[in-house]
């Protein structure tokens, strides 16, 4: 089968150019034909504050990689979309209602000559705006077929589309393999908090357990989109300046083990999530996660196993749980817990899921 993946993939960094990478590597590996449909100009960067492209792969590059989508050239989406006809399948990658405008523009240019299934990681934003939901309403009711990743996110694309709305959980993408050679090292009283600072993602919850929590470290490794200021004002205010090391912007592949090397646990104290590959990337590192009972939080993080869950939303139950995983013994139980994941059994499922809606 001729499939096409428009999408983001390097030199796009983040999951979802390494989930649009390894899918490709995915369908190729069973016998397709893919091309990747991606961005020489993905968003105008008053809506992605982030820093956007990298110089180093975060995973083996994709070789059948076209890069013409351009969000300053509406023009192009409509040519894209009718050098598209000839192709089986059409997945479009769904990362933020952004996409839509030009997504609608190849949907036009393809007239319907081909199948097309909507990818989405968030049917809906975690903080969402008036637009989001009328754009993808608009999108979803002219493709034939959805992926969610979750069933709460496929009843939100089936309030929105009539069309058949698959889901599979959202398979490893993780751009290293295999646990570091030891996690022999005692506990240093130190935690991390990992990836994009967004407002949904609770760091400001888990910096007011922490000043609850004595002698213990936070390291804040990510970019912030939008509130470091107020992070800063909120950690002194809390006492907390010599306890919480802050190091804004993106973190690149290289720098990630030594991160994780230095943390007791990752805590992810999001207030909501759909999927996530945070977990799986601390266990993939040896470390225990303390996470909210939110999104697929819960479906990776075995409880007083690998890890600790707690209430979303909650200072004391996070300060609680940071109580706990310092109780004697326990931070190293956890540790001894912590198993990689294999993505094979995860990448069959999604791939077989994907292609029963083409």
């Amino acid at each position: 089968m001729r499939i096409a993946i428009v999408g983001p993939t390097y030199p796009y960094k983040g999951g979802g150019a390494q989930h649009t990478t390894e899918l490709a590597h995915r369908l190729r590996a069973r016998g397709h034909d893919v091309v990747i449909e991606s961005w020489k100009a993905q968003y105008p960067s008053f809506l992605y504050p982030g820093q956007q492209t990298i110089d180093t792969p975060e995973g083996e590059p994709y070789p059948e990689t076209r890069r013409e989508l351009d969000w300053r050239r509406p023009d192009g989406w409509v040519r894209r979309g009718r050098r598209l006809r000839g192709a089986d399948l059409v997945i479009l990658a769904v990362l933020s209602p952004v996409q839509v405008p030009a997504y609608l523009g190849i949907l036009y240019g393809l007239r319907r000559r081909t199948r097309v299934v909507a990818l989405c990681h968030n049917v809906l934003p975690h903080e969402s705006k008036p637009y989001d939901r009328p754009l993808m309403k608009a999108l979803l009711a002219r493709v034939d077929a959805v992926l969610a990743h979750s069933e709460q996110q496929a009843e939100l694309a089936r309030g929105l589309t009539g069309v058949p709305v698959g889901v599979s959980a959202l398979a490893p993408h993780l751009p290293a393999r295999g646990l570091p050679a030891s996690r022999e090292r005692e506990p240093g009283r130190e935690l991390l908090f990992f990836g994009i600072v967004r407002p949904y993602k609770g760091l400001d919850l888990l910096l007011r357990a922490l000043a609850r929590v004595p002698d213990v470290r936070l390291t804040v490794a990510g970019e912030f989109w939008g509130g470091l200021e107020e992070t800063r004002a909120l950690i002194g205010e809390l006492g907390l300046d010599d306890r919480v090391e802050l190091r804004p912007g993106y973190v690149a592949a290289d720098d990630v083990p030594g991160l994780f090397a230095r943390a007791d646990a990752l805590v992810l104290p999001y207030r909501s999530a759909t999927a996530s590959q945070n977990v799986w990337l601390g266990h993939e590192h040896g470390v225990p996660v303390i996470a909210t009972r939110v999104g697929a939080l819960p479906d990776n993080v075995t409880d007083d196993v690998d890890g600790l869950l707690v209430e979303p939303g909650s200072v004391d139950a996070l300060a609680d749980a940071i109580t706990r995983f310092y109780e004697p013994g326990t931070a190293r139980r956890l540790a001894d817990g912590v198993k990689a994941v294999d993505p094979e059994p995860f990448w069959d499922t999604y791939v077989d899921t994907l292609l029963g809606l083409s």
